[in-house]
This record gives structure tokens, sequence and C-alpha cells, in this order.
């Protein structure tokens, strides 16, 4: 049976007005002075929904700071860690986001060669030198992709560093997007060298800690890289609270863990997806649903996070991550739960 609960946790922040890279981005409401809480109907319809979907694991969402729906499917867990696939390239961007500011990395543009050093392969193009941090972060590297139907040989070969760098270049590093994992695989590989960590060690003391969540070791490539961008699991619950990070500019329980700049600069639109058509910042797709500015992570086969901040909303919602995927009429009904139903109950409309 569906499990709904409620905790009380409210928390109220303004408005703030941040200038990254040289632009000015319209400012972001972290959270309303609204009361806490969806009306009775909302909670009824949203859960409904869900019920109605027999890929989905689970529907977890936080109006104000205040957990009002948590659903789960029959058997399904929102403690226990799932598979989150590409929504794990969220987190990734987060993890650089936290480099920059411990001066790991340098910034968005500094030369992936610099940070990968020995590692480039010697018959990489010189034209690898032109990819920053940020192209990857976006998926504008311009090489091809190792996503989609290349993904198979990529994971199959013997050196994932190296297939990526050798990929062919197919457009130029900034322009069109590119979706690939390869691209924060490259990442998880300069945290890892620049550090002298793995970036599971990373996660935990970086994310993990201080989020109060369970990160557990995930696949690795043959030279023991932890996969940036995919494979990773975390509880609903989990997601949630990264996704409550998020929307509060950067912190929670009242520690900073992330700076709002970040924030803005990975929910400025930089490319735009060919297969959804949404904008796409770094690590982060970007759209308005009901009228509302909508930032969301995204895997495979329906694994979501919603991020509202303008209406105090965040929203996670997990599936059934194996193949075959449940088609984009899938990824609609969950999309349609956020648009017709959570954010006008959020909004008060």
């Amino acid at each position: 049976m569906p499990v709904i609960t409620r905790r009380l946790l409210s928390r109220h922040w303004g408005l703030c007005c941040l200038l990254a890279g040289g632009l000015l981005i319209a400012p972001v409401a972290w959270g309303q002075n609204a009361t806490p809480g969806l009306p009775r109907s909302a909670i009824d319809d949203a859960t409904s929904r869900a019920a109605a979907l027999p890929r989905l694991h689970s529907l977890v969402v936080a109006h104000e700071g205040e957990n009002v729906i948590e659903y789960t499917a029959e058997g399904e867990s929102l403690s226990e860690p799932t598979n989150i696939k590409s929504l794990a390239k969220t987190l990734m961007s987060a993890m650089v986001g936290i480099a920059i500011q411990r001066g790991v990395i340098e910034g968005v543009d500094q030369p992936i060669v610099d940070l990968l050093g020995t590692r480039i392969p010697d018959e990489a193009s010189p034209r690898i030198g032109n990819i920053t941090v940020g192209n990857l972060l976006s998926m504008q590297a311009g090489l091809e992709r190792t996503s989609g139907p290349n993904y198979g040989a990529w994971v199959a070969s013997d050196n994932w560093i190296d297939y990526v760098l050798t990929r062919p270049f197919v457009a130029e590093p900034g322009g069109r997007m590119l979706y690939s994992t390869g691209n924060t695989h490259l990442l998880s590989a300069a945290l890892t060298l620049t550090t002298g960590r793995d970036t599971h060690a990373l996660a935990q003391e970086w994310l993990g800690e201080p989020l109060d969540i369970a990160i557990p070791p995930w696949t690795q490539d043959p030279q023991g890289i932890y996969m940036g961008g995919n494979e990773m699991a975390l509880s609903p619950l989990a997601i949630l609270r990264f996704g409550e990070m998020y929307r509060k500019g950067g912190t929670l329980d009242d520690e900073r863990i992330l700076s709002r700049e970040w924030i803005e600069a990975s929910w400025t639109p930089r490319t735009r997806s060919v297969f959804n058509h949404d904008q796409y910042g770094y690590g982060w797709f970007i759209t308005e649903l009901a009228g509302e500015d909508v930032y969301y992570g995204w895997g495979y086969a329906g694994q979501m996070l919603y991020v509202v901040p303008d209406v105090g909303l965040s929203v996670v919602m997990t599936s059934n991550p194996n193949p075959p995927s449940p088609g984009q009429s899938y990824l609609s009904a969950l999309e349609d739960i956020v648009a017709e139903v959570l954010i006008p109950a959020a909004a008060g409309r």
C-alpha cells in the first residue's frame, strides 16, 4: 500500500541576486514565506497518479522544507539506495562546484588537460587542449558521444579515459550539446588525480557527511576511477536532501555545503538538448512548467529530481532502472504530476 507521512520542518529564505560569469542573473527565490504543506486533494491526486504507474517505485515531495508526500510502491523503500543512473551527473556537478570552492579546480574555464596530466593518451588530438571543465559539465566537449549506442563499447574498453579522449571531434568545444557520460567520467578522473583520493571518498566527505546521507561505493573503471555520471545509488530520501540543499541556496540544516554562485551558474542555460529540447546548464536540465522555472536532474527510465525554488518545492521520483526504457510517454506522465498537480498546489492556485 502507498505510504504517506508528514513531518514539519519549516525554513524561510529570502531573495538573492548574483553576478556570475560577468552576467547579471535574475534573482532566485530560495524558498517563500508560504505555509508548508499541500492541500489534501493535491496529495491524493499526486499519489493516485503515482500508484497508477507500475514502473514508479517512489514519489517524495517536500514543500517549504516539510515532507508532504512519501509514497512507495509495494516492496520498495524510501531509505534504501537505488540506482539513480544519469541523475548522478547532477551530483557530479555539485562535486565540481565544491572542488572549485576548495581550490582543487581553478574554475570552469580550466582546460581538462591541466587536471588529467599524464593520463592524456599520446594519440589524442591536440584539440583536446581546448576542452574546459565547463564544456564537460554542459555536454559541449565536441567529442563523439560515449552514451546511447556507443555506451556498450566504451564500458567494454580496457581504458575508459583513453577511449573518451581518442573519440573524433564531431563539433567544436563549446558548441552543440552532445550528451555523453564520458564527459562526466573525465571530471571524476580529474577529481581523483588532483586530490589523490577516489571520487567515492570525496563524495562521502563533501556531500554524504554534511547532508547526513549514505553514498555507497559504485562502479569503477578498469583503472579504479569511480564512474562519473552513472550507476551511483542513493535512497529517495537522500536525493530529496540533495535537492533541498539546492533549493535553499546551498545550505541544509544551517550548514553551508555549496555556494549560491555555483547553483546560479549550474542553473544558467548554456545549451539545449536535442532529445527533449529543454535547456541545459551544468548537470541540470532547465524548463518551465505551469508558469514556473524548473530545474531537474534526469536518469534513465525515470530517476528524477525536480527543484522549483519559487514555490518552495522539491520532488523526487525513482523508477525501475532496468531496460527496456519505458519511453517518452512514461516521462511525460511523471512530468505531468509536477506540472498539473504539485506546482499549482504549492503556488496556491
